[in-house]
């Protein structure tokens, strides 16, 4: 590649770090506990579901049971995600939902990508 190529791939660089909001441009951080795609599945789901029921939203995404739990805790240890545990009859039912903290979360966190694409797109 000629100094040229390599030039337009700096500008490049710097470019899309400062559009996503990179540690020296001002601009707000993504949301990491969201962007993980794991998780971003989960709180999608919750957000056009009123609450999902553990193996509904295992299935739905295609998760294992220890990566469900896991990702699921992260997004109720920051308040995102409600976790309910009950029994129907004698069977455990965990059931999930999506706080009013995580429906803001999510809706900033959709800002923040429509943001960066048309700024993508804008260049």
């Amino acid at each position: 590649m000629g100094e040229a190529g390599r030039a337009a791939r700096r500008d490049t660089s710097a470019g899309l770090r400062s559009i996503a909001g990179g540690a020296d441009s001002g601009a707000p951080e993504l949301d990491r506990v969201i962007h993980e795609r794991v998780r971003l599945g989960i709180v999608s789901a919750l957000a056009v579901n009123e609450s999902l029921a553990f193996n509904e939203l295992k299935d739905m995404l295609g998760l294992t049971d220890g990566n469900l739990s896991v990702h699921a805790r992260k997004l109720e240890e920051a308040g995102y995600v409600a976790c309910t545990k009950k029994f129907e009859g004698r069977v455990p039912r965990t059931e999930f939902r999506l706080t009013e903290t995580g429906r803001r979360a999510l809706g900033a966190y959709l800002d923040h990508m429509e943001a960066l694409i048309q700024a993508v797109r804008d260049r």
